[in-house]
């Protein structure tokens, strides 16, 4: 069982516990916190409280999270588009809307649950049942290539790489506004939100290290067309980033401004190139997830 703790901070005082949980933790849905307020495994100050209870200042909240046992993470048959396979690694291109692994309250649907049913017993477990083979991951509404380990010795090894940086990861990206420059570097630690903690942000104070690079590909009347390459691997870094030089991703329903003239589902960010050195053969490899059919739309439609 895992304990999660969180002290309401100022200017959280009135919201609804169940809305201030899911948004202090998005891995836990609302329906599911409000499972776990009816069997009393959240306390406020020391007691239990119902789904209606409304934070105040100062108040210390304690989830207990009972653990996912292997039976609730089901193979599932969903389609692939898998880019390449071996016995060692998975690449495949993500659709957009889909969720990498599961988490409390969402156990089907997920990548996971496909690669699952694709790999049989073929998976890395050294991510526990939750995310077996993942290494690395993409936002829920970014598509492209993702990397997925078969056993634990590519897992060791892929997992050494990103912690290296040596994996070189290209992303293709269409942000809000003209930028001037042909190509720039955006260093900024990036921690959690200070006051909407559903985000995050460039934060001085508790983030971590992170850098990414971008290059202009084309430009259009109110929108550019990027390429952007990561140094390192911050949860929401691309769209963070862009967001912190004035340049929010289309489509962006978190860190943008809220309209959306093309009708977009989430940000416009596609994980286009995706390279590392083999873990069994020491070859250095590369693959290319061809964009989305949405993005090429898209990228017409600006050009008219």
């Amino acid at each position: 069982m895992e304990i999660l703790n969180y002290q309401v901070s100022d200017g959280q005082s009135g919201i609804r516990i169940d809305r201030y949980l899911s948004e202090m933790n998005e891995e836990l849905s609302r329906s599911y916190i409000q499972k776990l307020l009816k069997e009393q495994e959240i306390t406020v100050n020391g007691s239990a409280v119902k789904a209606n209870y409304k934070v105040q200042e100062g108040d210390e909240i304690s989830v207990a999270v009972p653990d996912i046992k292997e039976p609730d993470i089901l193979p599932e048959d969903i389609p692939l588009d898998i880019l390449y396979e071996d016995d060692d690694v998975l690449i495949v291109n993500k659709p957009k809307g889909m969720v990498v692994h599961p988490s409390a309250g969402h156990t089907s649907g997920t990548l996971v649950n496909a690669i699952m049913f694709h790999c049989k017993d073929n998976l890395s477990g050294i991510n526990g049942v939750l995310r077996p083979g993942i290494v690395h991951r993409i936002d829920k509404d970014t598509t492209g290539a993702l990397l997925v380990c078969k056993n634990d010795n590519a897992h060791r090894n892929l997992a050494e790489q990103l912690k290296e940086h040596s994996i070189r990861r290209r992303y293709r990206a269409i942000v809000a506004g003209v930028l001037k420059e042909d190509e720039g570097t955006i260093e900024g630690p990036i921690g959690r939100h200070p006051i909407d903690r559903k985000k995050m942000a460039v934060n001085y104070k508790n983030g971590k290290d992170a850098v990414t690079h971008y290059k202009v590909l084309e430009r259009f009347k109110n929108a550019t067309y990027v390429e952007c390459r990561l140094e390192t691997g911050r949860t929401h870094q691309i769209r963070v980033h862009m967001t912190s030089i004035g340049h929010p991703l289309l489509g962006d329903e978190v860190y943008g401004s809220g309209k959306n003239p093309y009708h977009l589902q989430g940000q416009t960010l596609h994980a286009m190139i995706l390279g590392f050195v083999h873990p069994s053969t020491g070859e250095y490899m590369e693959f290319i997830a061809p964009l989305p059919e949405y993005f090429v739309k898209l990228l017409e439609k600006l050009r008219k």
